[in-house]
């Protein structure tokens, strides 16, 4: 199977051009899952309501998803984005999965960041598994999670006892930790991890942030796979083989969700 991310500088409150910086940078390419930034259609630093407005959209129909469906139609393959989502009159931080043939699963961040508190509803949907399904690959079941979600290992632990192979890790960075935890998260649950993260600058509300790009794929042995730079624009890809990580054995006599003592461990 082949996985990659597409590492990107959304275009602030702009979803027509980061369409078309997707459009032309995955055409065509060999891949069966790729995984873009968090909040790919709208940028990240709001200070307006009027901006989520403008760069938010309904998961049913809004351009930006719509163009991700003819993308993934076209190209016959699997994408997760960032999406800035807008129902009723609530803002969700939101990754979607589209498939090939037009279905759309959405998970909504659970663990909001600083400001994004102040913009964004925290998410109301559960942790789950998506089993998809390819001829060049076959039944494999995914997982999404957004940025903040890593430093809870809560997160993937759940994904990967529901039986994700791999984690794709929509996100925009701003903290040095990230990158170097994914292979602990990987290595602890034996899972494929995909963490796509943005590049460049935003500044609103005379806050500034820079985003640390170096998206990374990390193997359920903890081991780096592909890392990006810091800066560039990159589209990277990979093969792997998702039954790895339906192995939870680190030798012939431990399992590490086998050998878990939930009893001993703290129940709220």
């Amino acid at each position: 199977m082949k996985v990659g991310y597409f590492q990107f500088k959304p275009e602030y409150c702009n979803p027509e051009k980061n369409i078309s910086i997707i459009e032309k940078n995955l055409s065509g390419i060999d891949i069966d899952l790729i995984v873009l930034p968090e909040l790919a259609n709208s940028g990240y630093l709001f200070s307006r309501r009027d901006d989520l407005f403008r760069s938010s959209e309904n998961i049913s129909g809004g351009i930006f998803i719509n163009a991700l469906k003819r993308i993934s139609s076209k190209n016959k393959f699997h994408i997760v984005s960032g999406i800035c989502e807008r129902s009723e009159n609530k803002f969700y931080n939101t990754s979607v999965l589209i498939c090939p043939e037009g279905k759309v699963i959405t998970y909504r961040k659970l663990h909001l960041f600083d400001t994004e508190k102040k913009w964004f509803e925290a998410g109301n949907m559960p942790i789950s598994a998506i089993e998809i399904n390819g001829k060049k690959f076959g039944k494999v079941r995914i997982g999404m999670m957004i940025c903040f979600d890593w430093i809870f290992p809560e997160t993937m632990r759940t994904l990967a006892l529901k039986g994700a192979q791999i984690i794709c890790h929509p996100s925009n960075l701003v903290m040095p930790y990230c990158q170097r935890a994914m292979t602990t998260r990987a290595l602890e649950n034996h899972v494929f991890t995909i963490t796509a993260n943005r590049t460049g600058m935003e500044t609103a509300g005379g806050k500034t942030l820079t985003f640390t790009g170096q998206s990374v794929i990390v193997s359920p042995k903890g081991k780096y796979l592909q890392k990006a730079s810091k800066n560039r624009k990159e589209c990277a890809i990979v093969k792997i083989n998702p039954k790895e990580a339906l192995d939870k054995k680190i030798n012939p006599v431990n399992d590490l969700f086998k050998d878990r003592r939930k009893k001993f461990y703290f129940n709220e």
